[in-house]
């Protein structure tokens, strides 16, 4: 088994200096899931617009207006089924977004299950490490 990340319109993210390169995709959300020990399974990264973040905030969330990054966990726990683990869709909306980078990390550590609004700041120290590397 290995990872796969499928990313889906970077186009709406064209012509940010910070838009890494797929590789580049694959292996922050690797380094990031690595820290639950979690070395395999499927993840969609998708770019969206201002407006479906918007309504998926509110829907998924409660909260009004667009955000930089949803993250959307699928199968929790490891599950004995055939082909690699689905572990979730990143969404992120570039125009809301300061650091993709960032956001890719960020969405990817909340899909092993870190929570940076329960957790005393261990996500986000996480997170601020592995951008360093």
């Amino acid at each position: 088994m290995s990872l796969e990340v499928e990313v889906f319109d970077a186009e709406l993210a064209a012509g940010r200096e910070d838009l890494p390169q797929e590789a580049e995709i694959v292996r922050l959300v690797s380094l990031a899931i690595a820290t639950a020990a979690v070395a395999d399974g499927h993840i969609a990264v998708s770019f969206i617009d201002a407006a479906r973040i918007a309504e998926l905030n509110a829907d998924h969330r409660g909260k009004e207006g667009p955000t930089d990054v949803l993250s959307f966990p699928i199968d929790e726990a490891a599950i004995d089924v055939p082909g690699p683990r689905e572990l979730g869709d990143i969404v992120i909306c570039p125009e809301h977004t300061i650091n993709i980078r960032e956001a890719i990390v960020h969405g990817a550590l909340h899909l092993v299950g870190m929570d940076h609004e329960v957790d005393d700041g261990e996500m986000l120290a996480i997170q601020a490490e592995l951008l360093s590397w």
